[in-house]
C-alpha cells in the first residue's frame, strides 16, 4: 500500500485520515488571528494547519486589464493584484507562526507559488509542501518544491488525467519521493454533486499514490464519505468565524465543525476494517439471542416429533433452525419439558 510520512505522521491507507486545516486569506491581515487559528486547529484534533507563501506580485501582475479581473462567484470585479494584496500571509509572519505551531504541537507547512516563496520555507525547515490546483500546471515549481526532498501534496483541481500524470513526473524528476495527490474541485464552495468521489478509487489505482481530498463543500459530509472511497489525506479550510468577512471566510469550517470533522473522520476510516465475516466482539453477548429450536410442550421419552412440538423462537440456546425438518419424524431418548432447547442429544440416532 502507499504511504507517506510528514512530521514523523505515516500517512495512507493503513492510518487514520491526515486532516489539514488551511489557513488561507482567513487570517484576515492580523497575526494574532493566524496563531488563534493554528491553536483551534491543534484543539480541534487536526494533523496539521497550511499556510499559503505568496505575495501579490509573485503570483500575479499589477494589472487591471480584463485578463487580470474576477468576474463572477466571491470576489467579482477585484483584480487578482487586489485580492492577492488583502489575502496574502506577510513573509515576517512566518518565523513566528511556524515557532507557534511547534509551541502548540501541530504540524505546519504551506502552499509555495514561486521558487523564492520555497527558499524561504526552506531557511524555516518547512517539513513538507502543498502544490496548490492552480498551480499543478506550474511543471518548474513542482520541480523546484521536489528537489527540497521534501514530501509533496499535490491537488488536482482542474486538471485532467494526463496533467495530473505531468505533474506526478514533475515531481519524480525533480526529485520527490514521497508523493501524494489530493482530488478537488476548486469552486469556492462546490456543490457536492461535482465531486465525483468515484474519481477517488481510479486515482488510486491509475497513479498508484497516497490519494486524498481537498474538499470546497460547506459541511463535512462529502469529506467524511471521501475517507470510505480510500482518501488518506482530507484538506479543508478552516476560520475562527465564517462571517469573518475575509476572501475565504465564507466557505470555510469552524472549530467545532473542524473537530466534528476530525471524529467523523476518523471513525468512518476505523468502520472501514478488513474483510471479515466472523462474530464480532460487540456481537458475543448478543448471539444467544438469535433464533433456535425449542420445544412448544411436555413430551415423553419415545414421542416421534411433530411440527407443533417444536418451533423456531429466540433466545439461541438450541438447535438452529435449519435442523427443524431433520428433527421431525425423529423419536425421543428422554422425557423432555416444554420451553426447553431442542439439543442433537435429545434424539435418538444421530441429528
Amino acid at each position: 500500500m502507499p504511504q507517506i510520512e510528514i512530521a514523523g505522521r505515516p500517512i495512507g491507507p493503513d492510518h487514520p485520515p491526515y486532516v489539514i486545516a488551511e489557513v488561507s486569506a482567513n487570517h484576515n491581515g492580523k497575526l494574532a488571528t493566524a496563531m488563534r487559528i493554528i491553536e483551534e486547529a491543534q484543539k480541534a484534533g487536526a494533523d496539521a494547519a497550511k499556510l499559503q507563501t505568496y505575495k501579490p506580485d509573485t503570483i500575479t501582475l499589477n494589472c487591471d486589464s480584463e485578463d487580470f479581473k474576477i468576474r463572477g462567484g466571491l470576489w467579482d470585479g477585484r483584480t487578482l493584484y487586489e485580492l492577492y494584496e488583502e489575502a496574502h500571509m506577510p513573509w515576517e509572519w512566518h518565523k513566528p507562526l511556524f515557532e507557534h505551531a511547534r509551541k502548540v504541537g501541530i504540524t505546519l507547512f504551506s502552499s509555495p507559488f514561486d521558487n523564492t516563496a520555497i527558499d524561504l520555507l526552506e531557511d524555516l525547515n518547512a517539513p513538507a509542501y502543498k502544490i496548490a490546483s492552480f498551480e499543478a500546471v506550474d511543471l518548474p515549481l513542482i520541480k523546484y518544491a521536489a528537489s527540497t526532498g521534501k514530501p509533496m501534496i499535490i491537488s488536482t483541481g482542474m486538471a485532467d488525467a494526463e496533467e495530473i500524470q505531468e505533474a506526478i513526473d514533475a515531481a519524480r524528476e525533480g526529485g520527490c519521493k514521497q508523493l501524494a495527490v489530493l482530488h478537488c474541485v476548486s469552486g469556492y464552495p462546490a456543490p457536492a454533486e461535482d465531486y465525483n468521489l468515484r474519481t477517488i478509487p481510479d486515482m488510486i489505482q491509475r497513479f498508484g499514490l497516497v490519494t486524498g481530498l481537498s474538499d470546497h463543500t460547506l459541511d463535512n459530509t462529502t469529506a467524511i464519505t471521501s475517507v470510505a472511497m480510500g482518501a488518506s489525506i482530507i484538506e479543508k479550510h478552516f476560520t475562527l468565524d465564517r462571517s469573518g468577512g475575509g476572501p475565504d471566510d465564507s466557505f470555510s469550517l469552524e472549530p467545532a465543525e473542524l473537530a466534528a470533522l476530525c471524529q467523523g473522520a476518523q471513525t468512518a476510516w476505523s468502520a472501514l476494517g478488513r474483510v471479515d465475516y466472523g462474530r464480532k466482539s460487540s456481537e458475543l453477548g448478543n448471539a444467544k439471542f438469535r433464533r433456535s429450536l425449542y420445544f412448544t410442550r411436555d413430551l415423553p421419552a419415545g414421542s416421534i416429533l411433530q411440527s407443533h412440538d417444536i418451533r423456531s423462537v429466540r433466545p439461541g440456546f438450541g438447535l438452529p433452525p435449519k435442523f427443524m425438518e431433520h428433527m421431525l419424524g425423529r423419536p425421543l431418548n428422554r422425557d423432555v419439558k416444554s420451553a426447553t432447547p431442542v439439543l442433537a442429544s435429545d434424539m435418538m440416532g444421530r441429528a
